[in-house]
């Protein structure tokens, strides 16, 4: 029976694809899902076209497994579309929709051949079948390519959450905001090493002040890339220990060993400063000259004049 049913599937494509297709892409263009800002007409009817003429190509061996190597081409053609509706913000369903579309104007054409009756509807099962597994297999890759984006998108508000900054000649800054788990922990290493190489920096500097909390998994991983930067050649200096960080570190027994900490940046840098053997003084401002001062009287008088 699944063979008859593919088999009158493939004379409608064969003899009726043209009417057929314009009918779906009549239907898609009417539906409350259609997206013109995302999607044009013209665009489209070009996918619908290459869908049918995919379609029409698979079933003429009349094997209604969607998952075997005749409809490869059709799969292939679906991953593209799924993709890149993930990648431009559709919903699943609006993806999937695509497919599910088809059903009505194609269905009308069958029981045309098949007739009426419950045998009919028996004969049109397969048929049914096949296009709904290919409108769920677009739900599936469609979720596949939306946690591709959200995972380059994780990746990519790390690697911006991560910056070094160069303070002075040697000196390093990374300041660290939110919550600081393995990942991020192996971009923050990462991003800071490469930074100790190519700048020859000495001393970096890891302000902790927009984290959060303190527990001992963060603090561990604290402890990891002070000793990575080590490896590398560069002292780090913690900054940002807050009262409530130092009694949570004290709380659970973190030893960070010889790291210097301080409690804001401003001090992690003077203590930078010092150990490159340099100071900062503030410069006081040089007295008037008596020229000036003079100067500035007689502007003043004549302007009192005018």
């Amino acid at each position: 029976m699944a063979t008859d049913s593919i088999s009158m599937l493939n004379d409608v494509l064969q003899k009726d694809e043209g009417a057929l297709l314009q009918t779906w892409i009549d239907s898609q263009v009417n539906s409350p899902t259609f997206r013109p800002d995302r999607t044009s007409r013209q665009e489209l009817s070009e996918l619908s076209r290459r869908f049918l003429a995919l379609l029409r190509e698979a079933v003429k061996a009349g094997d209604p497994d969607v998952m075997g190597p005749r409809w490869l081409g059709v799969r292939q053609m679906l991953d593209e579309l799924s993709v890149s509706r993930a990648q431009q913000g559709f919903s699943p369903s609006e993806t999937a929709t695509f497919v599910f579309s088809l059903k009505q104007p194609l269905f009308e054409r069958l029981q045309n051949v098949a007739g009426s009756g419950v045998d009919a509807l028996a004969r049109l099962w397969p048929a049914n079948l096949v296009l709904d597994r290919l409108g769920l297999y677009t739900t599936e890759v469609f979720q596949r390519g939306r946690e591709q984006v959200i995972i380059r998108q994780q990746q990519e508000m790390m690697e911006l959450s991560t910056p070094v900054v160069t303070l002075w000649d040697g000196v390093l800054a990374l300041p660290l905001i939110g919550t600081l788990d393995s990942a991020r922990t192996q971009v923050v290493m990462e991003n800071l090493l490469q930074r100790i190489v190519d700048s020859g920096a000495s001393i970096a500097i890891i302000d902790i002040t927009g984290v959060p909390t303190v527990d001992t998994v963060t603090a561990q991983h604290l402890l990891k890339t002070v000793a990575a930067a080590r490896l590398m050649g560069a002292d780090c200096i913690i900054s940002g220990i807050r009262p409530q960080i130092a009694q949570t570190i004290v709380h659970l027994g973190v030893d960070l060993g010889t790291v210097v900490t301080k409690a804001t940046l401003a001090d992690a840098f003077k203590i930078a400063m010092k150990t490159l053997g340099l100071t900062i003084q503030k410069i006081q401002a040089a007295p008037r000259r008596r020229d000036d001062s003079a100067a500035d009287t007689r502007q003043s008088d004549d302007r009192r004049e005018a």
